[in-house]
């Protein structure tokens, strides 16, 4: 990734799409002068589980994993993150530890905004502290949403759902467009939550069935309405 000079807050490409688009244009201007840019490599920790959060992070450009150990000491991905998305929020607002940790997927890009900025923010603007309380909200959900399809479905129908996932997270087009993407089978398998030779085990099924086709770490979907037809058997 070429490095390039901070992007300003008030004219970000993704602040429409962000929890920052009701910042006045004064605050933004406040945001950009206090934040920091940094430039992260694939696979670099971004924060680390069992830290304080000194601030919050919003990515630029690139894909980001939040995953946490289990009592296995094996990694489970609980979210993946794109560009405009904020990271390390709810520590951040609870003042407790991080209970997962961010690590980039691939080389990425993100702005840090120190804590006492973010807390005055929310504390005088009524419209970001509410866009904050619905993305708790809906991060709730989607975390008792994964809990319950992780007790109730089958390996099979949860991988053809990852798939899924990842192709709404990072690419936003029509389900008929291919879609492909660089990713581990450990990290495919930390998403779906079982052994990576499980997953592999039905990739090679799902390819067999010109569902997906790969080519080294990269998994292009060919047929996202069988993924979506089989991930939704046990609904």
């Amino acid at each position: 990734m070429k490095s390039q000079a901070a992007p300003e807050c008030q004219r970000c490409t993704f602040r429409e799409h962000s929890l920052f688009k009701n910042c006045q244009h004064d605050e933004l201007l406040e945001m950009n002068e206090n934040k920091c840019f940094h430039t992260y490599k694939k696979g670099q920790v971004i924060f680390h589980e069992g830290n304080r959060p000194f601030g919050l992070f919003c990515v630029f450009d690139g894909k980001v994993k939040i995953s946490r150990l289990n009592s296995d000491g094996k990694e489970q991905i609980i979210r993946l993150a794109k560009s405009g998305d904020t990271l390390g929020y709810r520590s951040l607002i609870e003042n407790t530890k991080y209970t997962a940790s961010a690590v980039a997927l691939d080389d990425t890009q993100a702005c840090f905004l120190p804590a006492t900025d973010f807390n005055s923010l929310i504390d005088t603007n009524v419209k970001v502290a509410n866009d904050l309380m619905k993305m708790l909200a809906k991060a709730l959900g989607e975390s008792q949403e994964r809990m319950i399809h992780m007790a109730m479905k089958p390996v099979r129908e949860r991988l053809a759902e990852a798939l899924l996932l990842l192709k709404a997270t990072y690419h936003k087009t029509d389900l008929s467009d291919l879609f492909s993407i660089a990713i581990s089978r450990e990290d495919l398998a930390a998403i779906v939550g079982t052994a990576k030779e499980t997953v592999i085990r039905f990739l090679s099924e799902f390819k067999e069935e010109g569902i997906v086709s790969s080519h080294g770490s990269t998994i292009t979907i060919l047929k996202p309405d069988r993924l979506l037809k089989i991930s939704q058997l046990y609904d």
